[in-house]
């Protein structure tokens, strides 16, 4: 993922390295240790195991708040309520867990900015599901004092508004402004290990030609972790919920640009392959033979009077790129998205490049 020798903005490409208003330097590393992937240790998951962990000591004497419930099982919502109200013991046990795992997501954040092509970041925003739940704040926060502490200039954020909204947000800077124009929303799809939600994201340009006020009107959620589905079996749900947000789209009077962005886990070639890190999707979504931009482009052949055009790219990236209205004044900055696994990309915005922001008068 290293810059592109050519480094000028070209037609909507599948895991471009440069985009209108940020170089992608880098995305979805993969560093591993003898313990296994570094990302690992700061995904959704490590937390339900740091969590059974402190839960142990308490289950052998019976003592566990939160009963026989396994952690996995245990949402988020009742663990801020018992760290907020709990006894003093069911709020350690809780706060301890917030404390592993803030120190594992240090670490793999220490680990990154040590690599040539996250140098000189200078503000990480933290997104994924598990961002937007009170526990996973304090988790980011208490992550980001122990950087501060150990003198890591780096800034941690909370990615802005829904977490769950920012990998449809994030899909109309996949594009260059002028084939926005004209038009009022755009068709979204963001591809995860345990969801696909599809929507609409309405632009607002002429409030905001930054994108600034862009925001989902329209979505859907489909849980395919939940259901013994193959491959081909997504490919067709998710093409009839694309249909079914372009009715949508007529019945409400909102002009669809021609145009279907995805994020997509994983390292996404220039043709619409994935060559590693869609482990966690139904079925081999890295067969050479599969192709899941074509797919959908066959099974929606056109947006109104329009051929269709997907374009594609790794959901972290997509993700991040939702934060782009918010981090003008930066010049390298980054995304880690914390679910399935742990999502990262870092970018550099691009000050000569045709930006999608306007100018400050």
């Amino acid at each position: 993922m290293a810059h592109p020798k050519d480094e000028r903005t070209q037609l909507p490409t599948h895991g471009a390295a440069v985009l209108p208003s940020v170089k992608v330097d880098s995305y979805n590393l993969e560093i591993e240790d003898e313990e296994g992937f570094l990302g690992d240790k700061a995904s959704r998951a490590a937390f339900w195991e740091i969590l059974d962990k402190w839960r142990k000591p308490l289950q052998e004497l019976d003592q566990d708040p939160l009963g026989d419930r396994p952690s996995a099982e245990v949402s988020k919502k009742k663990l801020a309520v018992l760290l907020a109200e709990g006894e003093p013991e069911a709020a350690g046990l809780v706060q301890s867990a917030i404390e592993d795992f803030a120190q594992q997501l240090a670490l793999v954040i220490r680990r990154f900015l040590r690599l040539k092509a996250w140098r000189d970041t200078e503000c990480l925003v933290v997104g994924g599901g598990f961002s937007g739940s009170r526990i996973g704040e304090l988790a980011v926060g208490r992550a980001g004092l122990i950087l501060k502490a150990d003198n890591i200039d780096v800034d941690l954020e909370l990615i802005r508004g829904d977490p769950d909204e920012a990998g449809l947000l994030g899909t109309a800077h996949l594009l260059p402004a002028w084939m926005l124009k004209g038009y009022e929303g755009i068709l979204a799809v963001d591809v995860g290990g345990t969801n696909i939600r599809t929507g609409v994201v309405e632009l607002n340009l002429k409030k905001a030609t930054d994108l600034s006020k862009a925001r989902v009107v329209q979505s859907e959620l489909w849980r395919h972790a939940d259901e013994e589905v193959t491959r081909d079996d997504a490919v067709r749900r998710l093409a009839g919920i694309i249909d079914g947000m372009l009715a949508w789209g007529r019945k409400a009077k909102v002009p669809l640009a021609p145009v279907i962005g995805i994020g997509c886990p994983g390292v996404i070639h220039e043709d619409g392959s994935i060559a590693r890190g869609a482990q966690n999707l139904p079925g081999n979504w890295e067969s050479s033979r599969f192709n899941l931009p074509r797919s959908i482009a066959e099974a929606v052949p056109r947006i109104g009077d329009h051929e269709t055009l997907v374009v594609m790219h790794n959901d972290a990236v997509v993700q991040g790129l939702s934060e782009l209205p918010f981090v003008k004044d930066r010049t390298h900055w980054g995304v880690l998205t914390i679910g399935t696994g742990l999502g990262n990309a870092r970018f550099t915005n691009r000050r000569g490049g045709k930006s999608q922001t306007p100018r400050r008068g």
